[in-house]
């Protein structure tokens, strides 16, 4: 399924707000997409562009379980068995993202947008980028752009990841952006994988991804995205990136960071730009729901994992909810352990039992007020290395103290209660009185 059908579906399901009236690119989009969120928005005329621009398509994980008809317990499971069963993908030549080629592109005539007042210029943060490696094959992530002429951006590449490797050994890579993608395409650009390992067939056994030969850069890029930027990008060609917000809501530091030389542009006939909110609901939901699968599989090793919630309050990355079947004492503790090992950035976990709502933020604090004490459930692993986004790590090393909260019940409970009390249900609809209150 492309974007475009997956918006198709939104507004079928009158899901999908509007905004008919022009909107300017600089603060006033990234503005309406904060004020709407989680709510899918189309911003239906741009100034100074000829393209709309979509956002919010992703930002809770019921919206993105929704895409493959699954409910959000599900997704865990989905991506796990797409990880471990990659499919490779179907090429064609009939690209719906190249209806239209233009080689003389100029970055100007694109929405790209300015969100907050402290950013370093236009950014581009939904892009998926592909590059190739003569010995590893494609790679698929994402890379925040700052535009800085009508043809460069500035790339933000992470030290040590995959594209780091790929440029630091090749010095300069053919490079595609992909923009307008779908959840299944937008998941998979986020999960970390072995060297080698190509995420577009991740994606792929989530859902089929055709691929296509891109028109001037020895790469296969998804045939019915959006919009294509094809080039490349020079490792010792450098200009200043940021500053810019970070996951954690807080702005990134300012750095020398390579230059990608946009040379064509390919795209639909009526394409739509998709925009990315930087710290939005969508952007959380997309960095931290890739690292929900790797918590579950090493907790599931310790113990019997239920469920995993990276949380949208812990920024969707420092903080994670972990659902356990608790079958021996040692289980919470082990949990914590293994949670931490499957999500080396993660900085405070819960463990919780199998009747607490990890999705409800007050059923997690009712377990640690009833469920927790200190002396014995809490675990503390000093000095451990941590994030580079959490702000209050040790600059430069990045170093930080992590802890686990264990909040299940005793297997033995000593004649206490920890279970919560039920009460009847009832058909409020049998007492009119009741009803007529309820709707004031």
């Amino acid at each position: 399924m492309s974007m475009r059908r997956f918006l198709q579906i939104l507004e079928r399901n009158n899901l999908l707000l509007h905004a008919a009236e022009p909107v300017k690119r600089r603060f006033e989009a990234a503005g309406i997409l904060k004020a709407a969120e989680p709510h899918p928005v189309l911003l239906e005329s741009i100034t100074g562009s000829a393209y709309p621009v979509v956002g919010n398509l992703c930002c809770t994980k019921a919206a993105v379980a929704s895409y493959f008809n699954l409910e959000a317990a599900s997704l865990i499971p989905r991506l796990l068995q797409a990880m471990q069963n990659p499919v490779p993908c179907p090429i064609t030549s009939d690209a719906p993202c190249q209806e239209v080629i233009d080689t003389d592109p100029n970055l100007d005539d694109l929405p790209i947008l300015f969100h907050c007042e402290r950013d370093g210029g236009n950014y581009i943060s939904s892009g998926l980028m592909i590059a190739k490696h003569p010995v590893y094959g494609q790679n698929l992530d994402y890379h925040r752009m700052m535009q800085i002429s009508s043809t460069e951006m500035a790339v933000r590449v992470v030290k040590n990841r995959h594209f780091d490797t790929y440029l630091r050994e090749c010095g300069s890579l053919d490079a595609a952006v992909c923009i307008g993608n779908p959840p299944n395409l937008m998941l998979a650009a986020g999960i970390s994988i072995g060297l080698g390992q190509n995420e577009l067939e991740i994606a792929s056994a989530l859902e089929e991804v055709p691929l296509v030969r891109a028109y001037s850069v020895d790469l296969l890029v998804p045939a019915e995205c959006e919009f294509v930027l094809e080039g490349a990008v020079y490792y010792d060609r450098r200009h200043s990136e940021g500053p810019f917000v970070d996951l954690t809501e807080t702005y990134d530091v300012v750095r020398d960071e390579p230059i990608f030389v946009v040379k064509t542009i390919t795209r639909r006939k009526d394409a739509i730009w998709q925009a990315l909110l930087p710290g939005g609901l969508e952007h959380k939901m997309l960095m931290g729901t890739p690292r929900e699968p790797t918590i579950f599989q090493k907790v599931n090793e310790v113990a019997r994992c239920l469920d995993v919630n990276i949380t949208p309050g812990g920024c969707s990355w420092l903080h994670a909810v972990v659902q356990i079947d608790k079958q021996s004492e040692e289980d919470g503790k082990k949990a914590i352990q293994a949670a931490f090992t499957g999500h080396s950035s993660l900085k405070h976990v819960a463990i919780v039992d199998k009747d607490i709502d990890i999705y409800n933020p007050a059923q997690v604090e009712w377990a640690m007020a009833t469920r927790f004490q200190a002396d014995k459930d809490l675990v503390l692993l000093p000095r451990q290395t941590g994030s580079s986004l959490d702000p209050s790590a040790d600059p430069g090393t990045h170093l930080t103290s992590k802890v686990g909260f264990d909040l299940t019940q005793p297997l033995n409970p000593a004649g206490k209660s920890f279970g919560r009390a039920e009460f009847p249900a009832v058909d409020l609809h049998k007492f009119p009185g009741l009803q007529k209150g309820r709707q004031s």
